[in-house]
C-alpha cells in the first residue's frame, strides 16, 4: 500500500507511482514510499515509510512540514524551524539514541525530513498504558537519557523540548531515544546572550527559557519535570503551587522513593538556574551516590518476558588500592586507566580491545584468534581486569563476567543454553536476540558484567552473531573469549 502525501488528498493507494485520486507523485525523490500516518502536530504530519532503494526495503519516517500557524510571519518562522531541525541533526552527527537523519528535501513545494524509524511507544503513551512509573524506571530513564543530553550539550545544542512525547522506548531492547529537534537551539556564546524566540511545551519549560533565554540547565529542568510527571501521572501544571512558587510533587506520590533521588529531582526543578545542576554529568554523579554498589535488578530496564532475570545481585565491592600496571609484553595501560577513571566506558572498551590486540601482536589484524586467547599472558589479563573492577566499583571486568558465568553453571565446555543465559544476564541479548554493539548501554546503569564487551565477544560486521566463553586459568582469574562459527548460532 502507499499513502498519498498530498495534504488535501491522503488517499490510500496500491503500490503504484501516482495517486489514483489526485495524480500526485507517491514516492519522495523516487525512493521513499509513505505507508500510513503515524501522527500529526503543529508543524506537520509524520508517516511510516519504506526506503525502496535498499534491497530489504527498511522502514523509515517521513516528516512533512504542514504548519497550522496563521499569518505569513508565523508560517515563515515555522518553516525556518523545520529546516533548522535538519541542520541540527546533521550537525549532531550519529548517536545511538538519536534517530539518524537520512534526507532533507523539497518536493511539490513542501519540505520533508526522512529519518530512522524507531519502533516503540513514547513515554506519554507508556504512561497512559501502564500508569505511574516506579522509582527504578525513573532511575533507568535518567541513566539512559543524561548521557544523550551530555552529548548534545557538548555539541553546543540545547534541545528545548524535553517531554514524555519526545522520548521513545524502543520495543526491541527498551532503549530510550530522544526525538524532535525542531525546537533545538545552537548554544553559541552570542546566541545565549541574546533573548530569542520562546519555544517548548509550556508545562515542561524552564523559567529562563520561557523568557527566551534557554541554557543547558533548561534541558535538565525539563527532564526533571518529565520525571515527576511520570512518577505521579499528574500533569505538571497541577504539581506546581503558584501561590508558593514551588513544586509539590511529593504530595501526589503513590510510591516511595529514596531520599537521594528525591533530592536530585528537587535540584533539577529549582527555579533559579544557578541553583540547579549545571551539567548532565553532575546529575549522573549525584545519582551514583544512591546506587553504589549497583545491583542488576535495581537499574535494569523492565525486561521483556523472554529475557531471563538476574540470578544473583552483585556482591558488595571493596575498593581496591592503586593498581600496578604490569604487562608481560611491555604494554602501556595508562590511557586505559585514564578512560576508566573518567567513566568513558565505550572508549575504554575500545581501548581494551586495542591493548589486548597489542599484547597478542595482532594490532594490524585488529582481532584475536583462539590461539591468541589461549596464550594470553595472565599478568596482562589481571591488570586489565583490576582496572575495570576498580573504576566501575566492582560492576565490570572479566572476573565479574566469570562470576556471573559460573553462577549460571558455565564451565570450560561451551553450552548454548548457558551462553544464552549469560548473554541475557549481562545485557548482550534482549528478547532472545543478540544486540548490535552500538546498542549496548555504555554507562553505569548497564547490567553488571556487560563490559568489557569488545574483547568480551567477537562481533561480525558490528552484529553480535555469537560468542563462546573459553575459560583459561590465571590463578583465581578466569576470563577470555574465542570465536563461534555462524552455524552454531
Amino acid at each position: 500500500m502507499s499513502k498519498c502525501l498530498n495534504p488535501d488528498c491522503l488517499q490510500t493507494n496500491s503500490k503504484t507511482t501516482f495517486c489514483q485520486k489526485c495524480g500526485s507523485k507517491l514516492l519522495l525523490t523516487d525512493r521513499y514510499r509513505a505507508l500510513e500516518i503515524l501522527g500529526q502536530g503543529g508543524f506537520g504530519r509524520t508517516f511510516l515509510a519504506v526506503d525502496e532503494h535498499k534491497p530489504s526495503q527498511p522502514y523509515c519516517v517521513i516528516k512533512q512540514f504542514l504548519p497550522q500557524a496563521q499569518g505569513t510571519n508565523n508560517q515563515e518562522k515555522a518553516g525556518e524551524l523545520f529546516k533548522h531541525e535538519a541542520i541540527q541533526l546533521e550537525h549532531l552527527g550519529k548517536h545511538q539514541q538519536i534517530p539518524e537523519l537520512f534526507a532533507y528535501l523539497i518536493q511539490d513545494n513542501r519540505q520533508y525530513l526522512v529519518q530512522e524509524y524507531i519502533e516503540g511507544q513514547n513515554l506519554a503513551q507508556e504512561l497512559a498504558q501502564t500508569g505511574a512509573f516506579s522509582e527504578d524506571k525513573i532511575i533507568n530513564l535518567l541513566g539512559d537519557l543524561l548521557p544523550v543530553l551530555a552529548f548534545i550539550h557538548q555539541k553546543l545544542v540545547i534541545h528545548r523540548d524535553i517531554k514524555p512525547e519526545n522520548i521513545i522506548r524502543r520495543k526491541i531492547d527498551n532503549k530510550l531515544f530522544l526525538v524532535d529537534f525542531g525546537a533545538a537551539k545552537a548554544a553559541t556564546i552570542t546566541a545565549l546572550a541574546v533573548t530569542g524566540t520562546v519555544i517548548g511545551s509550556a508545562q515542561y519549560t524552564a523559567p529562563e527559557q520561557a523568557m527566551g533565554k534557554p541554557t543547558f540547565a533548561s534541558d535538565l529542568y525539563s527532564l526533571g519535570v518529565t520525571c515527576i510527571h511520570l512518577l505521579t501521572n499528574i500533569e505538571p501544571f497541577d504539581l506546581f503551587d503558584v501561590s508558593e512558587s514551588d513544586w509539590v510533587w511529593r504530595d501526589y506520590l503513590k510510591v516511595k522513593i529514596n531520599n537521594t533521588l528525591g533530592q536530585v529531582l528537587d535540584k533539577l526543578l529549582q527555579q533559579g538556574t544557578r541553583k540547579r545542576f549545571q551539567t548532565a554529568q553532575e546529575v549522573l554523579e549525584a545519582l551514583q551516590l544512591t546506587v553504589k554498589p549497583i545491583s542488576p535488578p535495581k537499574l535494569k530496564f523492565t525486561p521483556q518476558p523472554t529475557v531471563k532475570p538476574a540470578v544473583k545481585p552483585t556482591p558488595q565491592f571493596t575498593p581496591q588500592p592503586d593498581i600496578e600496571l604490569k604487562s608481560a609484553k611491555g604494554v602501556n595501560y595508562r590511557q586505559l586507566e585514564q578512560l576508566l577513571k573518567a567513566g568513558s566506558w565505550k572508549e575504554a572498551d575500545e581501548e581494551t580491545d586495542k591493548k589486548m590486540c597489542e599484547v597478542a601482536g595482532r594490532t594490524k589484524e585488529g582481532y584475536l584468534t583462539e590461539e591468541d586467547i589461549d596464550n594470553f599472558p595472565c599478568e596482562d589479563l589481571r591488570t586489565i581486569d583490576q582496572l575495570w573492577v576498580k573504576y566501575s566499583n566492582g560492576r565490570f571486568g572479566f572476573s565479574v563476567q566469570k562470576r556471573i558465568y559460573q553462577s549460571l553453571g558455565g564451565t570450560r565446555s561451551y553450552d548454548r543454553k548457558v551462553w544464552s543465559a549469560f548473554g541475557d544476564q549481562v545485557g548482550w541479548r534482549v528478547g532472545g536476540g543478540w544486540l548490535y554493539y552500538k546498542d549496548l548501554n555504555f554507562n553505569q546503569t548497564a547490567p553488571s558484567g556487560q563490559l568489557p564487551s569488545v574483547s568480551g565477544g567477537i562481533w561480525f560486521g558490528d552484529v553480535g552473531l555469537g560468542f563462546v566463553f573459553v575459560l583459561y586459568d590465571c590463578g583465581e582469574l578466569v576470563g577470555g573469549v574465542s570465536l563461534l562459527s555462524r552455524r552454531d548460532l
